[in-house]
């Protein structure tokens, strides 16, 4: 019998990208799957989901009554449970539906028969449901965060969690700021690192997509896009874009967002 750390990847709801940071990995992968068992991972094969695991990764959102039950039996099932990407840490961009005034006629913008789908009113992040015991945060999560938090597990370190602001990334590249040089509405005061910097560094402003950063003031930044001038429902949709629901961003006024109007234009 293997003697090796079991871990598991299940998919909840998402567009897996971050479940990719996995398979992206390449040769690492295989250097991972040398260390650890891999007991379940649909998108590489493996398939035990009711096995208990020492590790597990979620990736998505509840938004189903299903998932709600099928969460509970993973979270029993595993010693560390772990969410990584947007959709688990804050209801990803689906969870634009919860600042909704009227969720019927919102779906029915989307689906043609709407009556068909079974989902719950809002989508929520696996914190809302059971323990979480650590977050990964990113819209796609990257493979270097995997492999740390791995790694830090394997040698009984706590993970640690990234919570400074791109700016400081910024800074270290020596990139030109986008906010303050070239007064573009960029969202990198208020967003935690873990990109790299990629957007800036290719002189184009943050949009937000690893989440808040610690101590984020995103009010004091959203007048701050006001004085560059982006109307108040456009400042919304940056801020709402990809983590609509967390708390440094829900606090940002949504009234235009839930009905269609207002453009970044």
């Amino acid at each position: 019998m293997s003697t090796k750390p079991r871990v598991a990847v299940h998919k909840f709801s998402s567009c897996d990208g971050c479940q990719l940071a996995f398979l992206n990995m390449g040769a690492g992968l295989l250097e991972l799957s040398e260390q650890v068992e891999l007991v379940h991972f649909a998108e590489a094969g493996p398939l035990g989901e009711e096995q208990r695991v020492d590790i597990a990764f979620i990736e998505g959102s509840v938004v189903t009554a299903h998932d709600k039950e099928r969460i509970q039996r993973i979270r029993d099932a595993s010693h560390y449970l772990i969410t990584i990407g947007a959709c688990a840490t804050s209801g990803g961009i689906q969870a634009l539906k919860n600042l909704a005034t009227d969720r019927e006629d919102w779906l029915a913008q989307i689906y043609a028969r709407p009556e068909y789908i079974d989902s719950l009113p809002e989508s929520t992040a696996i914190t809302e449901h059971v323990k979480v015991d650590f977050e990964i945060w990113g819209c796609p999560i990257n493979s270097a965060q995997v492999v740390a938090v791995v790694s830090d597990l394997l040698q009984g370190v706590k993970p640690r969690d990234e919570a400074d602001k791109l700016c400081m990334a910024c800074k270290r590249k020596q990139l030109v700021c986008t906010l303050v040089t070239k007064g573009e509405p960029c969202l990198g005061p208020v967003t935690r690192t873990g990109c790299g910097a990629l957007c800036p560094s290719f002189g184009r402003d943050c949009y937000g997509c690893y989440g808040p950063a610690e101590n984020s003031n995103a009010q004091g930044l959203a007048r701050r896009f006001e004085g560059l001038g982006l109307l108040p429902e456009a400042v919304a949709r940056r801020m709402h874009f990809i983590h609509p629901v967390a708390p440094a961003f829900e606090q940002i006024p949504v009234s235009q967002l839930t009905t269609g109007e207002g453009s970044d234009d």
